[in-house]
């Protein structure tokens, strides 16, 4: 086919509707309407006189064809931006963007930022703090650090393990003090229980615990994210569910006490890229320096 009759609109169209599986998330990234992609998807099957999606109700799936022209199309489009992005000029100033979980940004990276300022003066990071996938394009950061209760499946990503998620009960002194005396795990039920976005994370610690799942309160108020359920337990509002790698500072001043020494794994920190072998020397610099900072951090989730 002669390239001047290459349909570069419909491909680019169908590639961003195929990677989302979503018409309206498509449209969301190229700033068109959803009627613009589904047109854009028809004529390009009018054009090869095949489907490329089965069309269901609310979701779409990719045909066998759509599927391998869609693997086509990302490792194309994904070589042209990265020939592109390697001629752009590159400032005197090196930024990083640097995608992260808000909770992990705000309680852990924001603190210790100053430290990777003071070994490379010459390195700026841009903080883009989302719990969302990203693609990591030109536009989008070059790492991620990303939380997962269960798995490292980030699409066309490589993932590398940070450190052990591991939950703990942590409430204010003043309320432990106010509150019915903690002699067993049991003694918690009594008290108000901050929950991180669902109660799955109380019942997964009531168990470990030996607390039959029946006895345990569904009750308590729901936060959106583990930052603020720090903050809750901080002010005395009930006892959260701690992240021991974001509250350690809080346990060291006595800000926050641990009444238990019962401990739940629930996932990982990871550090994730596209390929974390081909990172720019900035982008390495700081991969390098999370690592370190991380095993510290692991140091003490050791001995906590």
């Amino acid at each position: 086919m002669k390239r001047g009759r290459l349909p570069l609109t419909a491909l680019r169209s169908f590639e961003a509707a195929g990677r989302h599986l979503s018409f309206s998330r498509a449209a969301d990234e190229l700033f068109v309407s959803q009627a613009a992609i589904s047109r854009q998807v028809r004529e390009l099957e009018l054009f090869l006189r095949q489907p490329l999606f089965y069309r269901h109700h609310r979701r779409v799936e990719l045909t066998d064809t759509g599927q391998r022209l869609l693997e086509q199309l990302v490792r194309s489009f994904d070589d042209i931006d990265g020939r592109l992005s390697e001629l752009v000029a590159t400032p005197a100033q090196s930024v990083v963007c640097i995608s992260v979980e808000p909770s992990l940004a705000a309680s852990w990276l924001v603190p210790r930022l100053n430290r990777f300022r003071q070994l490379r003066p010459d390195i700026d990071i841009s903080l883009d703090v989302d719990p969302r996938l990203i693609e990591f394009r030109s536009d989008q950061a070059e790492l991620a650090l990303r939380f997962s209760a269960h798995s490292t499946s980030w699409p066309r990503s490589e993932a590398e393990r940070l450190a052990p998620v591991i939950d703990s009960p942590v409430l204010s002194p003043a309320l432990s003090a106010s509150g019915l005396a903690l002699e067993s795990p049991a003694d918690l039920r009594r008290y108000t229980l901050l929950h991180e976005e669902n109660r799955q994370g109380w019942a997964r610690w009531f168990e470990a615990a030996g607390v039959s799942a029946d006895a345990i309160p569904e009750r308590g108020p729901l936060l959106a994210d583990a930052s603020l359920s720090k903050q809750a337990a901080v002010l005395g509002h009930g006892v959260a569910l701690g992240d021991l790698l974001l509250v350690k500072e809080e346990l060291a001043t006595g800000a926050l006490i641990k009444p238990f020494d019962i401990n739940v794994v629930c996932g990982a920190y990871w550090l994730v890229a596209r390929s974390l072998r081909n990172l720019s020397e900035p982008a390495a610099a700081f991969a390098d320096w999370i690592r370190s900072e991380f095993a510290e951090s692991r140091r003490f989730l050791e001995g906590a």
